[in-house]
């Protein structure tokens, strides 16, 4: 698919300058760019809709971890006393 963008002189010339030094064309750069952009944002609108979900599900069930329950647990990642996850509670 073929799509036409217009940027201003200013922009134009950075990215003609960051694809020179980067010995790559302007269109991979700003394929490039463009890709990368869309992936940060479908995490970002995962994780917001994750967050979401949770909440719903605390609001209907109420079970939950504290903060200091989280932490402890995740201090023990990567150690030989590495723990399961603490079961939620009300």
């Amino acid at each position: 698919m073929a799509t036409s963008l217009k940027i201003d002189d200013d922009l134009e010339g950075r990215v003609q300058k960051l694809a020179v030094s980067r010995q790559q064309s302007t269109q991979g750069l700003m394929r490039e760019a463009i890709e990368q952009y869309v992936e940060r944002e479908e995490a970002r609108e995962n994780f917001k809709q994750e967050a979401l979900a949770s909440w719903e599900d605390y609001k209907e069930t109420g079970l939950h971890l504290t903060g200091d329950e989280l932490r402890a647990w995740m201090k023990t990642w990567g150690t030989e006393a590495e723990t399961e996850a603490p079961e939620c509670h009300k």
